[in-house]
């Protein structure tokens, strides 16, 4: 989830988009709507590129992020996977997620906002700490 004052453009690969449009379409046939709703809405918005093509700023699935507390100042680095893969002792977070969904496609320097239980959270993506593409691990 981004504010109205994040208009800025996403960025998702064509093969991320593939896998994560059946995704959605798993996910709504067993568990109904709500769940991938957020999902959902980012893929519509998202602008498409090549995996080749993606700027090494840009974060894809797979990739794994610093993010920066903008209340608390404190750091927070996970990395962005498919639900089956998803371990919270290694930081693995599912793209269903609120902050996995929130920083998808988003570029070093965006600021990231997300529903938490006691209101929103508000991060700054502070850096790509490995991104699939970059390190020339990628589909086409």
């Amino acid at each position: 989830m981004r504010t109205s004052q994040q208009v800025r453009p996403i960025y998702i690969t064509k093969p991320d988009h593939d896998r994560l449009q059946q995704l959605v379409q798993l996910e709504r046939h067993a568990h109904g709507n709500e769940r991938v709703e957020a999902l959902s809405h980012e893929l519509k918005r998202a602008q498409l590129v090549n995996s080749y093509d993606v700027l090494p700023d840009v974060i894809t699935m797979n990739s794994r992020v610093k993010l920066r507390d903008m209340r608390s100042n404190a750091e927070l680095e996970i990395t962005l996977v498919y639900p089956k893969y998803a371990d919270m002792k290694s930081r693995k977070i599912s793209i269903l997620a609120p902050v996995a969904t929130a920083v998808l496609g988003c570029r070093v320097g965006d600021t990231v906002v997300w529903p938490v239980p006691n209101g929103e959270a508000k991060y700054w993506v502070e850096a790509i700490l490995h991104q699939p593409e970059a390190a020339g691990d990628w589909v086409s």
